[in-house]
Formats: structure tokens, sequence, C-alpha cells
């Protein structure tokens, strides 16, 4: 993957690899040891069923880095790697 600036990733649009839309992009989580980043924290969309995803303070959807397929003009994550 190539380098991005984290500033160029606020607010960007959450898509899955199935064309649903997931969120927007609140926050990314990062160990400041290793420089990876861990996950990030979306802000759901009204129409997306949260049911089975890893959710913070019970509005919050945590989605794992590692799920994260292309990022250009939204983020692309496998829908699957990104529950629980």
């Amino acid at each position: 993957m190539t380098r991005i600036f984290a500033r160029s990733l606020s607010r960007k649009k959450i898509m899955s690899n199935d064309g649903k839309l997931i969120g927007t992009l609140k926050n990314i989580r990062v160990d400041f040891d290793s420089g990876q980043v861990l996950s990030m924290i979306v802000h759901p969309d009204q129409t997306f069923v949260t049911e089975g995803y890893n959710m913070e303070d019970d509005k919050l959807l945590v989605i794992p880095f590692e799920s994260v397929k292309d990022i250009k003009d939204y983020i692309v994550v496998d829908r699957y790697l990104a529950r629980k």
C-alpha cells in the first residue's frame, strides 16, 4: 500500500468491498512504538447495520486496519474481516 498522510484521511467515507456505505472516518489508532496503524474509529452511516461489529461507546465502529483493501476516494474494507 502506498504512503498516505493521516490528515488526507480526515472525514473519508468507508465502503465495504461489496459496495455498502459503512460510515465516515472519525479517527485512527496507532501504536506509537511500532508506527503501525491498528484500527479506524468510524461514525456509522444511518443505513448500516452495526450488529456483529466491535462498537465503542455504543455509537462508534472500531474497524481493524488489517481489513483495509484500498484507499482512494473511499477507504474500502473487507466487511467480513471488519467484524469481531
